[in-house]
């Protein structure tokens, strides 16, 4: 029985810088580091009051073909890809606080159905989404 994630992907272009990132601006903490063959490291972060779920920061290569890597690495060049959505507390104080330590934010803060939402841009160019969550009537469609 699946009982919860425990480990997602973010891929980045150099993971030294992906780390302090995660660790020094959003507040993450550093987890595993592990050299694991040629040109191959295994790095993790975790968020300090959720450490079962554990986010790898990961360089386009192996297990990726080649073809698929080189993809990856031209998505993230361009700022192409996405990365995670991250829930707050407060949406607007936290655009404010990551704003002032030069974070590249893509959307201000805006009310959603859902709550209050900003999207911003990792130093590997992944957009990551800031959700201040509300309670909300879901759509079932039908």
């Amino acid at each position: 029985m699946i009982t919860n994630v425990n480990l997602v992907t973010v891929y980045c272009l150099d993971q030294d810088q992906a780390r302090d990132f995660y660790v020094d601006v959003l507040g993450f903490a550093a987890n595993a580091d592990v050299t694991m063959g040629d040109d191959f490291r295994w790095v993790t972060v975790i968020h300090p009051d959720h450490p079962e779920l554990q986010v790898t920061l990961m360089k386009p290569g192996p297990p990726l073909d080649t073809e698929a890597a080189d993809f990856v690495r031209r998505q993230l060049e361009k700022g192409q890809m996405g990365g995670l959505g991250l829930r707050v507390d407060d949406c607007r104080k936290t655009f404010e606080e990551l704003t002032a330590k030069g974070v590249t934010f893509l959307q201000e803060p805006s009310e959603r159905p859902y709550g209050v939402e900003a999207v911003m841009r990792d130093n590997s160019g992944n957009w990551l989404v800031l959700v201040e969550p509300k309670e909300y009537a879901q759509n079932t469609g039908g």
